[in-house]
């Protein structure tokens, strides 16, 4: 399984102003589409979204809403191979 990181781009921003991930409009499951925003920052007072680099599901969040972020942190990853076909995620193989 490759996943596609969503990664924080440099914003352009103060280096000495925090950077904060203030939404997530897709939870842990959810089916995304490159380029919709996915996830949304905030930089002092500006805001900035950040778009899903595939289509696929959002497999992992690794920086929550209200926690701090620096610019190229991997926010995420979306999984391209599971896709909107009716997929829940689940491998016919468990090997538990």
């Amino acid at each position: 399984m490759r996943l596609a990181a969503v990664v924080l781009p440099d914003l352009g921003a103060d280096p000495g102003m925090p950077i904060v991930v203030s939404h997530w409009h897709a939870g842990r499951g959810e089916v995304v589409w490159e380029g919709d925003r996915l996830v949304e920052v905030l930089a002092g007072p500006l805001t900035f979204d950040v778009a899903a680099p595939a289509t696929g599901r959002l497999v992992k969040i690794r920086i929550r809403e209200d926690e701090p972020a620096e610019p190229g942190a991997i926010l995420g990853y979306v999984d391209p191979d599971v896709g909107d076909g009716g997929d829940d995620g689940d491998d016919d193989n468990d090997e538990s």
